[in-house]
């Protein structure tokens, strides 16, 4: 992955951070009183305040520690958002059914993972890039298959990718914990023992990046 550090934002501070989910909707009203909406970004993309997960000096230190090896917005790295990191319905342990991913054709080996937001037409689908590896379950027509051997994560495409195509027809369904690919919204971070004694943490933004 270009410009990108595999390694996790501090994971107590990431519990507390504050963020999540933001679109972008181009809102016309019209002169009968109606609206006219239309979504700009096909995707959603995410952002968070770290600041608000701050909880001690150590804390503080890890933060600097990777602003700096991140060299402030240049690079990314892992963040495990504390309320949306698993493909279960309302989190928990994944299994190999969380998620159907595709149905095989016989030809093809290597599928995208995705988590499912809702059902029908109303649904969307969430392109996963960065899923835990020791997590991940699979299985094809309600059958668990052996991950390391039958299928397995490409760490570089972060695709699952299987040692034989899927039968024509054939259901894939995946379940597997992941992580969001983030990187400093700031060059600068401003701090002092003073700000931190008083409870006063500058902002600590982070955003969602696309690899």
């Amino acid at each position: 992955m270009v410009s990108f550090l595999d390694e996790y934002f501090p994971s107590g501070v990431a519990f507390g951070a504050l963020g999540g989910p933001e679109r972008r909707t181009e809102v016309v009203l019209l002169a009968s009183g109606l609206e006219a909406r239309n979504a700009r970004w096909a995707d959603s993309r995410r952002r968070y305040d770290a600041s608000t997960g701050i909880r001690s000096l150590v804390d503080l230190r890890a933060v600097l520690s990777l602003f700096e090896r991140a060299r402030g917005r240049l690079f990314g790295f892992r963040f495990r958002d504390p309320f949306d990191h698993s493909t279960r319905d309302g989190g928990g342990m994944p299994t190999a059914f969380d998620q159907e991913i595709a149905n095989g054709d016989g030809v093809t080996d290597t599928f995208a993972l995705t988590k499912t937001y809702g059902e029908g037409e109303a649904a969307y689908a969430r392109e996963i890039r960065l899923a835990d590896p020791a997590s991940l379950k699979v299985a094809v027509e309600s059958a668990e298959v052996t991950v390391g051997v039958d299928a397995w994560l490409n760490a570089e495409t972060g695709e699952l990718v299987f040692a034989s195509p899927p039968a024509d027809g054939a259901q894939i369904t995946a379940g597997f914990f992941f992580d969001v690919p983030v990187r400093f919204d700031t060059d600068r971070l401003e701090v002092s023992l003073t700000h931190f004694e008083a409870g006063d943490i500058p902002s600590i933004p982070l955003i969602e990046i696309r690899i």
